[in-house]
């Protein structure tokens, strides 16, 4: 999928005890602590994405493990967001 231009969405975009300058690319209010990689999966299948799942890769600033790459439908902001969204809902 990466080489038709998806998206890579990394775990360490949406955890909240990361600062902006250690990777997380959400604002503090949709992102959550600690978010697990079956938790990100459970989100993008819940806004019926396709994706693919890489759990080795390690983001290189925070050194979080896990990714997903998701299909290029929307900028990357609002996809972020989206997820985002459905993480905190999923987490109540």
């Amino acid at each position: 999928m990466r080489e038709t231009g998806g998206r890579i969405l990394w775990l360490a975009y949406f955890d909240a005890k990361l600062s902006r300058q250690e990777g997380r690319r959400i604002p503090k209010d949709l992102a959550i602590s600690s978010p697990s990689l079956a938790e990100l999966v459970a989100a993008a299948s819940s806004l019926s994405l396709d994706f693919e799942v890489d759990a080795e890769a390690t983001h290189p600033r925070s050194g979080l493990k896990g990714r997903i790459l998701v299909e290029k439908r929307a900028p990357k902001s609002r996809l972020l967001k989206e997820v985002g969204s459905a993480l905190a809902r999923a987490r109540g």
